[in-house]
Order: C-alpha cells, then sequence, then structure tokens
C-alpha cells in the first residue's frame, strides 16, 4: 500500500465518524467501532484478524483503563456527596479574601476537577459564583470564567480525570509523568485562560447572577469535612503515582539500589492500588465515619459509575481503532511518512484533537481518536516517556480548544451563566481556546528542555 492510499483510508474513516456522530447521531462508542472495521476493510485484513484486532484492542485498552476511571468515579463521587467541594471552596475563600476571591475560585476548580467531572463540579459550585457576584456586585464572569477554567484544565490535562488517563493509556505514556507535567503546565495555563482573561472579560460583559437564586441555594451539610482532609485525600492518589515514577526512574538509572522496598513503592503508586487507596480513604474518612450508612455508601457507588461506563466503552473503542490501525500496517507506513516531516509530533497531535474536537464538538471524542492515530507513530519518534507524556498533554490541549454551539458544555455554561449564544462564544469559547494554545506552547517548550 502507498502512503497516499494510506492517507486516504485515514481520512475516509476518520469522515465517517464524524458523518455518523454528526449526521446519524450514532453513539461515538459505536461509531468507533464501525470506523475501525471500515478502515481494517479497506486496508486489506482478513475480516478474521479485524475480529481478532477489535478484541485485542478493546481488551488491553480496558484492563487499565476500566478499573482506574471506575474508581475515579467513585472516589469523586464521595467527594461530592460529602460537601468536600463546599468545604474545600469556603476555606480557600477564606484565605485569599474576598478581593482576591477570583484566584480562590480558579484554585478551587483546579483542585475540585482532580475527582470530579467538570460539569458536576459546576453544578456544586455555581451557588457560590451567585453569592460572590451579587455581594461584590462585580460581573459573574470576573469569579465565572477563573472556576471555569480550573475546572477545565484539570479536566483535560490531570488524571485521574478520564481523558487524560484514556490518551496516556493508548500512547503508553507513564501517568506519573503525565501528572507531572499537568500540574506544572496546567497552572500557568489556568491562570492566564482564568484570573488575567476573566478580569479583561468581565469589564466587557456584565452578567448577573440568576434572579431566582438565593442563598439558600447553596448546599448546606452539617459539620462538612475540613480543608486538610480534603487535601490530603485529594492528594494521596497524586503523590503516590508520582513518587512511584521517581522511583522505578531511580532504580532503571541505577541511581537506587533495586530492592523489596523499592518495588513496594512502585506497586503502592501504581494507578490501580493508588486510586483504591484514595478511594477507600474517601470512603472511610468522607462518609462512613460521618455518619453515613453502608447502603448509602454503596448507592453512590452505583451512582458513580453510570457516567463513567460510558466513557470506559468509549475509550475501548479508541483502542480497537489503534489496534486495526497497527494490525493492518497503516499505522507503520504512516508513522515512517511522518517521519520525513518537519512538523514535531506534539504539534500533530494537537492539530489531529482540535480537527476532530471543532467538527464534532466531543473532547472525549476528539482526544480518543487522535490518540488512536498517534499510537502507531510514537515508536517510530522514539520517543521517551516525558516527551510521551507531553504529546498527552498537547492532545488533551487540541481537544479543548474551540468549544462552540457542537459541544454540550457550550449549553451547560450558557444556562448557568444565563448568556446568549453570542455572548457564549466571547466568553466560553475563548477561554477554552487559550487553555488549548497555552497547552500546545507550554508543552512545545518544556519539550526543549527533556
Amino acid at each position: 500500500m502507498s502512503t497516499s492510499f494510506i492517507i486516504l483510508i485515514v481520512v475516509v474513516g476518520v469522515s465517517c465518524l464524524l458523518m455518523m456522530v454528526l449526521r446519524f447521531k450514532l453513539n461515538a462508542f459505536i461509531a468507533l467501532l464501525i470506523t475501525a472495521i471500515l478502515m481494517g476493510v479497506l486496508s486489506g485484513m482478513e475480516l478474521t484478524s479485524i475480529i481478532k484486532s477489535i478484541q485485542n484492542g478493546m481488551g488491553n485498552t480496558l484492563g487499565f483503563v476500566a478499573i482506574v476511571v471506575g474508581l475515579g468515579a467513585i472516589f469523586g463521587q464521595m467527594l461530592e456527596s460529602s460537601g468536600g467541594a463546599h468545604a474545600l471552596s469556603t476555606h480557600l475563600l477564606k484565605i485569599f479574601g474576598r478581593d482576591k476571591a477570583n484566584w480562590a475560585m480558579v484554585l478551587t476548580g483546579f483542585i475540585v476537577a482532580i475527582p470530579v467531572f467538570l460539569d458536576v463540579g459546576l453544578v456544586i459550585l455555581a451557588p457560590i459564583l451567585y453569592a460572590l457576584s451579587r455581594d461584590t456586585k462585580k460581573s459573574l464572569l470576573y469569579y465565572g470564567i477563573p472556576l471555569l477554567a480550573g475546572l477545565a484544565v484539570t479536566h483535560a490535562f490531570m488524571p485521574p480525570t478520564p481523558g487524560p488517563i484514556a490518551v496516556a493509556d493508548i500512547l503508553g505514556a507513564e501517568l506519573g509523568w503525565v501528572i507531572f507535567f499537568g500540574l506544572i503546565l496546567g497552572i500557568p495555563t489556568a491562570i492566564i485562560a482564568g484570573p488575567i482573561f476573566g478580569n479583561y472579560i468581565s469589564k466587557k460583559i456584565d452578567l448577573s447572577p440568576p434572579s431566582d437564586f438565593s442563598d439558600n441555594s447553596i448546599q448546606q451539610v452539617d459539620a462538612p469535612p475540613s480543608f486538610g482532609l480534603i487535601i490530603s485525600i485529594i492528594a494521596v492518589p497524586l503523590f503516590l503515582i508520582l513518587f512511584s515514577t521517581l522511583t522505578d526512574v531511580f532504580v532503571s538509572k541505577n541511581l537506587v539500589e533495586d530492592s523489596f522496598f523499592t518495588q513496594s513503592i512502585i506497586f503502592i503508586g501504581h494507578p490501580f492500588i493508588a486510586l483504591l487507596i484514595a478511594t477507600l480513604l474517601a470512603i472511610t474518612m468522607l462518609c462512613i465515619r460521618r455518619g453515613m450508612s453502608k447502603n448509602e455508601v454503596m448507592d453512590l457507588s452505583v451512582k458513580a459509575l453510570g457516567p463513567a461506563g460510558i466513557i470506559i466503552l468509549i475509550t475501548g473503542a479508541g483502542g480497537v481503532l489503534k489496534q486495526v490501525l497497527i494490525d493492518s500496517g497503516m499505522g507503520k507506513i504512516i508513522a515512517d511518512s511522518m517521519t520525513d516531516l518537519s512538523v514535531p509530533a506534539i504539534l500533530l497531535a494537537w492539530i489531529l484533537a482540535l480537527l476532530v474536537r471543532v467538527t464534532q464538538g466531543s473532547a472525549t471524542v476528539a482526544m480518543i481518536t487522535a490518540a488512536g492515530i498517534m499510537a502507531p507513530i510514537i515508536p517510530v519518534f522514539g520517543l521517551n516517556d516525558p516527551h510521551i507524556a507531553l504529546i498527552v498533554i498537547a492532545i488533551a490541549s487540541g481537544a479543548t480548544a474551540v468549544s462552540h454551539v457542537n459541544d454540550s458544555g457550550f449549553w451547560l455554561v450558557s444556562r448557568y451563566f444565563g448568556m446568549d449564544e453570542k455572548q457564549t462564544l466571547q466568553t466560553w469559547t475563548v477561554m477554552e481556546t487559550i487553555i488549548g494554545v497555552c497547552g500546545l506552547i507550554f508543552a512545545l517548550i518544556a519539550s526543549l528542555f527533556i
């Protein structure tokens, strides 16, 4: 097969994927599976081989993603239901004061979105935004954009949120490095897209809180968990995974002797174990010890796994697409052709994710599709673990930018902020694009030093 023919197959496959999602409104899971099968047939694979690729791709991907996303969803549900998000935001507002409440909100969003989905975080914290805007007479955007920026950056950049987890698994990235760069690059990105842009746009568009808002709409929780407890529980999986990654690096470079102790650290810091520990801590410290019954905990766990199941299946279908590209030989041909181009792998990954994002709206589908196409290319570039982690950040950035009317997040923000379509484009869409562009720029800069 010629390179031009392979590229044509990929273009046809992605075009069919977009048509199925946009025109025929097929679920992304089904659309990705059909796309993978179509590309396998067009590449000349035997039909039995396509079936094996589907099975292997799905199984290999879900073996990791299902466990991590499932545990992360339960972990986040316990934090949400215990009132932990409100306790966190309230404490940060006391630290920063009303004058710098926008900085408190970006930090709140950044921390809360580690265990909690973006849309859930907005729903939980929106009443606090309304109260701040009412009390200070400032535009709702002055506090809302920083909160949204913090939520969006973490949702895209930081495991254990599903997006970076899925992309990291498909690309074979080391999760510790993804967390490291998610923190290092995510914080300045959130600051630029949050308080800085929020301060500017709030002077252009003056929004008031909804007329039906009252302080009673703020969730009241008896004896909410302490700030220190919430921060400690959220930090546990991040610290364990990072410490495990560093220990593994030290052992591989013979800086530390390989021993039972180092292997134990690596084991405990594996995402499976780290998130299991964090989830058990959340269940025990935030729920059971604070009077929640075992049946309530069980019900919350079941509730959490509903939305997680959809993400898991979509990610598995992305693994199928990757496997078909590899098994058909198309991935190697594409990779060989890419090495002749002067386009950095980070920029290529960002462009792929951005194109899918703009066309069909879903950041998750954009991430999964871009990761599936990039996965066979990665080995040819001979990239190290930190560089692959930066490609994860680049894909997440591209899949975040230019959220518009085909993205459900666009309408969620529009509704909660009381904005029309034009105002939402001027605020939310610009903020998401700032995140996407800053993520790319910072990833390219970081790649110069690794």
